[in-house]
């Protein structure tokens, strides 16, 4: 999903998962991640709903959680959203493909024109695509391929869409997002600082920026709020997370800051920006 920047609409609605059990054990979670506290998983995602409707003004839908879908709530893989319109990725894993379909369901009766990959090529993780309200970035990574991006290019025609070498495992929005409209946050390590410097060199138009200690604390979402008269927000790691990026993330003056925890839901691969879906305009 695209972050919203400058020249957007106000958020309307946000799209979470629910957490399903069989995310409990390591085996459910995946191969090779360790098993996680439901119940605290349970309440960093209640409480990341919350904020979204209480703090944030938006209307909230939550998808029920599927135990066959044990990475289900990281739902910001499955769709890149801009306007009304909604690409469904092809995520890089196969069993995690059948998570697109509920979501294609929810923004189909949004009213959002739904736009397919049929390329069994390409391969496309929504976390790996980062929208500044100008532009898209794409980040070539393990989950992301050449193929992915220029569907990407080939749906939001109206954009330049650039691709970024991202050199870790992580996805792109695991190394930098957007801390404003013209501002972007980065992780200060080698792989997030080579991915700024390549976005930097692609861009037609100047971003200021902010290095963090922690790459995941520039896992964040820039939102304009539904409500009349509210500045904007940025949502990002807060709630004893990542403490050494809380002091740095203060710099940023022009948002107020909406703090939330996913320190156990990470365990699963999760970053911020995966656990939700939010809408730029309103759809029909």
């Amino acid at each position: 999903m695209g972050t919203p920047g400058e020249g957007l609409g106000r958020c309307s609605h946000a799209l979470i998962r629910g957490v399903p059990e069989s995310l409990a054990s390591g085996e459910g979670s995946g191969a090779g991640l360790p098993a996680l506290d439901l119940a605290k998983a349970q309440r960093e995602h209640g409480v990341l709903g919350g904020k979204l409707r209480q703090r944030l003004g938006l209307q909230l839908l939550e998808l029920p959680p599927e135990e066959s879908l044990p990475l289900g709530p990281l739902l910001g893989d499955t769709a890149v959203i801009q306007g009304d319109t909604a690409l469904i990725t092809r995520p890089w894993s196969p069993s995690r493909r059948p998570e697109v379909d509920g979501v294609r369901k929810a923004l189909q009766d949004l009213g959002l024109r739904i736009v397919e990959m049929g390329d069994e090529n390409a391969t496309l993780d929504g976390t790996d695509v980062l929208f500044t309200g100008r532009e898209f970035f794409v980040g070539l990574s393990k989950w992301t391929n050449h193929r992915g991006a220029e569907i990407v290019a080939d749906t939001f025609r109206d954009f330049a869409v650039s691709t970024v070498p991202v050199s870790s495992s992580s996805h792109l929005r695991g190394l930098c997002g957007m801390g404003g409209p013209r501002t972007v946050v980065a992780g200060s390590s080698e792989a997030a600082q080579k991915a700024v410097r390549a976005m930097a060199v692609l861009t037609d138009h100047p971003y200021a920026s902010l290095t963090l200690p922690d790459d995941a604390a520039a896992d964040c979402l820039f939102l304009r709020p539904g409500l009349p008269g509210v500045p904007p927000f940025l949502l990002h790691r807060g709630g004893g997370d990542l403490p050494n990026s809380q002091e740095a993330l203060q710099k940023l003056s022009d948002v107020t800051l909406v703090p939330v925890s996913c320190s156990e839901l990470e365990k699963a691969g999760a970053g911020l920006s995966s656990l939700c879906l939010v809408l730029s305009t309103r759809p029909h």
